[in-house]
């Protein structure tokens, strides 16, 4: 007989009591809330582009890279840091990381010039490194496995969120007391959440909103498996290497604009650097809420017929270089940018369906490593690169230019996941199988 929805069980939550379900939800929030300090720290910087390039005369490519090497830090350090999170514990290196990006987007406050900013950039991008993934793996290691995509989804959301609070609040601060007090805000955001995390959440607490199975993962020889198996759990099958490929090129779209995306407002549409922002923002807004919708909706289609996730993530893909494709080669005008922001509520919208192919394919215990993975390709393939090389060819054809080339980055996207559908049954069986016979 045909199975229609085989999805790993691991990681469900089997505890009923009401008061462990409202913990849950507490340290969800907060754990978002850090994921919204992080993407504040990081984006407040696009909103003080025009006066960062005005004060210390700068290019538009140094003005990318200074986007950009938070994203290569981030990519470059994700996964060994990840696993020693795994190692370590999760909680407690979630804590370390948030105060390294506070105190380091403070540092950025205190720049007196391009060198000293990059090199503050640098330490927010460590900070950040392995975030992302350590706090996605608590999160799924809490819930039932049928959220997967709705919560990675929400959970990615958060960097857009995350984005347009920085961007926003980070324009009206340095509109009325200047960009170095904008960081100044974003740090101290960062600081008062740390704060909260290290006293509400704690390895102990966590333990009983967990399965028992994932307990014993956590606690045996899985977290220490050698460098070897730990390869093979993260590289067992050709679906989940194209899910961390899609992702990472997909990303690239909403990290080139929202970098960019107050400065061509600022450039074609002669909006001051404050309004530039804040419209700005409410594409990132758009970006995060299709994050959301997409994956509830990835996660409603394919409720019955696993493979649908994949089919959710193309559509996704192409629906967003559709829009963007035809949005920047049209006039400047109110159309011009409805269409944009049409293109922008589907350009992250396979996230949530990449991270739960990512849960799926790979065991519980080295989840927060698969996470660094995800992470790593999402830094190395699209947020890192977005940013700077948007910049190195605006200084050569123009922002605008640019900005047409690259919606064709979800196309390639597209390509990646449907050759990872063609292979997700099949290996999403044979790991299954292999899961039963290890139980036995």
């Amino acid at each position: 007989m045909l199975m229609q929805h085989a999805e790993p069980t691991t990681g469900d939550v089997t505890t009923t009591k009401a008061d462990v379900r409202a913990y849950a939800w507490v340290v969800f929030a907060l754990t978002v809330g850090l994921l919204l300090s992080d993407y504040m720290s990081r984006q407040v910087l696009n909103a003080v582009f025009p006066l960062l390039k005005t004060t210390w005369s700068l290019s538009d490519a140094q003005l990318g890279s200074l986007s950009s090497v938070v994203a290569l830090m981030v990519g470059v350090l994700t996964f060994p840091l990840s696993v020693l999170a795994d190692r370590w514990g999760r909680v407690k290196s979630i804590v370390l990381m948030a105060a390294m990006w506070s105190l380091a987007t403070l540092g950025c406050a205190i720049s007196t010039n391009y060198g000293e900013m990059l090199i503050a950039r640098a330490f927010v991008g460590i900070g950040e490194a392995a975030y992302g993934s350590v706090g996605i793996a608590v999160v799924l290691s809490i819930f039932p496995a049928r959220l997967r995509s709705t919560l990675t989804g929400t959970f990615m959301a958060g960097g857009a969120f995350g984005s347009v609070l920085g961007m926003a609040a980070g324009g009206a601060v340095a509109a009325h007391l200047g960009w170095r007090a904008a960081f100044g805000a974003m740090a101290v955001m960062g600081i008062v959440l740390v704060v909260c995390y290290r006293f509400v959440v704690t390895e102990k607490r966590l333990a009983p909103l967990q399965p028992a199975s994932a307990n014993r993962q956590t606690e045996g020889p899985g977290v220490r498996m050698s460098f070897r198996a730990l390869m093979k759990g993260l590289f067992s099958t050709k679906s989940v290497v194209c899910a961390y490929v899609g992702s990472g090129i997909h990303l690239l779209v909403p990290a080139a604009i929202w970098a960019w995306m107050p400065s061509f407002l600022n450039r074609y549409y002669g909006m001051p650097t404050g309004k530039a922002a804040m419209s700005a923002a409410l594409f990132v807004l758009v970006t995060g809420l299709g994050m959301v919708v997409c994956g509830n909706l990835a996660d409603r289609l394919s409720k019955n017929v696993r493979e649908r996730k994949w089919v959710a993530a193309i559509a996704f893909c192409l629906a967003c270089f559709t829009l963007l494709a035809i949005g920047f080669h049209m006039p400047a005008g109110p159309l011009q940018l409805v269409v944009i922001g049409i293109g922008m509520f589907f350009c992250a919208g396979a996230s949530g369906p990449s991270g739960a192919m990512v849960a799926n394919l790979t065991p519980p215990s080295i989840h927060a490593s698969a996470f660094a993975t995800l992470t790593l390709a999402n830094n190395l393939l699209g947020l890192a690169p977005a940013a700077v090389l948007t910049g190195m060819v605006a200084d050569r054809i123009g922002l605008l230019g640019a900005l047409q080339l690259v919606p064709f980055a979800p196309l390639v996207a597209a390509i990646a996941f449907f050759i990872g559908k063609r292979n997700y049954a099949g290996d999403l069986d044979r790991l299954n199988a292999l899961r039963e016979q290890a139980m036995r």
